[in-house]
């Protein structure tokens, strides 16, 4: 059985466009703090994708930071 390879290694697709994503730069806000993060994005319409380990890795821990503060 083949491993399979992690999330952030497997190229993702534009549903909309049907292209593949690309890695770029993107600003996140939450409670008014402004950050970035490198994220899979769609280069034609700017569609970003955000991961379940994204979304419960750095981000929770991102707003935690933010609501103990």
């Amino acid at each position: 059985m083949k491993d399979r390879e992690p999330p952030e290694k497997t190229p993702w697709v534009c549903k909309k466009c049907n292209v593949l994503t690309e890695m770029s730069t993107v600003q996140i806000a939450y409670l008014g703090s402004v950050f970035s993060i490198d994220l899979p994005r769609c280069p034609q319409c700017g569609a970003v994708v955000v991961t379940e380990e994204i979304a419960d890795g750095k981000m929770v821990e991102a707003e935690q930071l933010l609501e103990d503060k």
